[in-house]
This record gives structure tokens, C-alpha cells and sequence, in this order.
């Protein structure tokens, strides 16, 4: 590159950063802000805020996770306690991030539904799990 280029590619550059961290200056208002008294102020009624009207919790939990994407095929459902997908046509398996576990007198751990499986402690389950079946 040509020192000339360089200069104006360098002018250029600063010329921008420059427009970029400039504060906005324009007329301020001088009026206060309002703030809300901290104790009531004798001779007026107090009444509290109004408060909009809030939706009553769902019956039943999600279906599903808002961060882990469940089992693909068959069915299950979200047990935000134990933080996995249950499945719901096998005994204690369950479901997270592309593994499933299972207890069986023990944590096994696999990719696969149907296998094969690997022997884990509590340690290489999800912690919901550990704390529910850990002994």
C-alpha cells in the first residue's frame, strides 16, 4: 500500500471513531425528575398502586424445555426438579443434551436409546438425577 493510501485509509478510520464515541448535545431539560413520596402525606388518603391482574399459574408442567431440546421419537415430558426429559414409555430413563440415562440399580449412561449403555456414578449424570436417586 502506497503512503498515501495509508494516510487517507488512516484519516478515514479516525475520522469515524471519532463520530462514533461524540455525545449528543442538544438542550437539556432543567425541570426535575418526579419521585413518589416515601410516607404519606397527612390530611390526603393514602391508596395503594394499582397493579395489573396476574395470570394464574398453569395446572401441569411444560411438555417441554425452553433450553433442552427433547428425545427424538417417543414420549416424555420436562421434570424441571430433576432438569431432564422423563421418559414416559420407560421405566427411569431420562433424557438430556443427546444422552439418555437410566437407573438400574445404578446410572448407566448412552447415546442411543436402546444402547449400549456405559456404567456412571452420580457424578456423570445431570445433577437433578444425582440428588434424586443418589446413594
Amino acid at each position: 500500500m502506497t503512503a498515501v493510501a495509508r494516510i487517507t485509509l488512516l484519516s478515514l478510520v479516525l475520522g469515524l471513531s471519532a463520530c462514533a464515541v461524540q455525545h449528543p448535545t442538544g438542550p437539556q431539560s432543567s425541570e426535575p425528575i418526579p419521585t413518589l413520596p416515601s410516607k404519606p402525606q397527612q390530611g390526603k388518603p393514602h391508596t395503594a398502586p394499582q397493579t395489573s391482574p396476574q395470570r394464574p399459574a398453569p395446572a401441569t408442567g411444560p411438555k417441554t424445555s425452553a433450553h433442552f431440546a427433547p428425545p427424538p421419537g417417543g414420549n416424555s415430558h420436562w421434570d424441571a426438579r430433576l432438569g431432564v426429559h422423563v421418559l414416559d414409555d420407560e421405566a427411569d430413563t431420562f433424557y438430556r443434551q443427546r444422552t439418555y440415562y437410566r437407573w438400574n440399580n445404578g446410572w448407566s449412561w448412552s447415546t442411543g436409546r436402546n444402547g449400549p449403555w456405559q456404567a456412571t456414578d452420580a457424578n456423570g449424570v445431570p445433577p437433578g438425577l444425582g440428588r434424586q436417586y443418589g446413594h
